[in-house]
């Protein structure tokens, strides 16, 4: 950090509740250091930043306009990290993401070899600007970097720098030379996080800002170092039993063919999510009580993260569509119908729930 008091590694102490005050602060001076260059978006930060504390991927969908790009831009120079920005195009191809092997020539020898040049996926940050617009093909080169953190290129494997995340951006909108991201893709992201309009006077403070004066400068505030503490010490809060029942209790009331799934879901859902909804929602939950300051996790802390965890994992049909429903309103039932039961439970007690996802 670039005040290192305090730090988020919360190691040196042994101490939960350390680790939970000292990440509420480093959450609140990022939030603080955005808020220079974002008007508003308080949800979408919140959970742009929880995935990037769970050690998660995100992708932001909204419209042109609503300050995407500038929001995961301006997140990267908050922090000491590599950050690479792709710009997705229908003729980007893989090895314009994961790099390419070229003929080198050693000019005292002159003996030829490949070697292999790294291409923008080797840095800790990656910005895959309107995703969608690329073709599956190369869409498909990011999910062996997501999911192992690696690239294979040749028969070698390239292990990629820590911590890495991808961010990206998606216009729900536009259809023509766009390709939708296949369920395999949109599963590798921990949170789909919707990009609304801004309200009337946030818009208003939009246009003052942007139209007169010089945007102010962000100051780092967290290093390499400092978010993968960040992201040991959410992998370390405890999680209750009844708290992770319920988790997997919501996950699997989304599956049509389950005896769990209710029956609005067995009239709207085509394909529920699988188990990594419920690792997820899990991991999402440990984050989002960190940042609260509270080393312990409610079913509130899950039901906060459901809607960006599962909206792109929820798949409504025909009649839904038909009616209107999607998949949010299937989400915001289940969360009405689905009963928690760790009200009674301690905080802070029951497994540790270690998440592999």
């Amino acid at each position: 950090m670039t005040d290192p008091t305090p730090s988020p590694d919360s190691a040196a102490d042994g101490s939960d509740g350390a680790a939970a005050e000292r990440l509420n602060i480093a959450h609140r001076k990022l939030r603080a250091e955005l808020g220079k260059v974002i008007v508003g978006q308080d949800k979408v930060v919140e959970q742009l930043l929880t995935a990037v504390f769970a050690r998660g991927h995100c992708l932001l969908v909204g419209v042109p306009g609503l300050a995407k790009t500038l929001l995961i831009s301006t997140l990267a120079r908050t922090m000491t990290l590599s950050f690479r920005r792709i710009q997705f195009t229908p003729d980007l191809m893989p090895a314009d993401i994961t790099g390419t092997e070229v003929i080198q020539e050693d000019r005292a020898t002159g003996e030829r070899s490949f070697k292999f040049v790294k291409g923008p996926v080797f840095a800790n940050v990656i910005l895959a600007d309107e995703i969608n617009r690329a073709p599956p093909k190369t869409q498909a080169a990011l999910l062996e970097a997501m999911q192992e953190n690696q690239v294979t290129a040749g028969g070698t494997c390239y292990q990629l720098d820590k911590p890495f995340f991808v961010l990206a951006t998606q216009n729900p909108i536009e259809q023509e030379g766009t390709y939708p991201l296949p369920e395999a893709q949109l599963d590798r992201f921990m949170f789909n996080v919707k990009v609304d309009y801004p309200t009337a006077a946030e818009e208003l403070e939009i246009v003052q800002r942007t139209t007169g004066g010089t945007p102010e400068d962000v100051n780092d505030v967290l290093t390499a170092e400092d978010i993968l503490a960040v992201q040991d010490a959410v992998r370390r809060v405890p999680v209750a039993d009844p708290v992770v029942d319920y988790a997997v209790r919501l996950a699997r009331a989304t599956r049509v063919a389950t005896d769990a799934a209710p029956a609005f879901v067995k009239e709207w859902v085509r394909w529920g999510a699988g188990p990594r909804a419920a690792q997820y929602l899990v991991l999402g939950a440990k984050a989002h009580a960190l940042v609260a300051g509270r080393s312990y996790v409610s079913s509130d802390d899950v039901k906060a993260v459901a809607h960006p965890v599962l909206r792109h994992r929820v798949l409504t049909n025909f009649r839904a569509e038909a009616e209107g429903i999607t998949a949010d309103t299937v989400v915001d039932k289940l969360l009405e119908t689905i009963p928690a039961h760790d009200r009674g439970a301690l905080a802070g007690t029951g497994s540790s729930s270690s998440v592999g996802a």
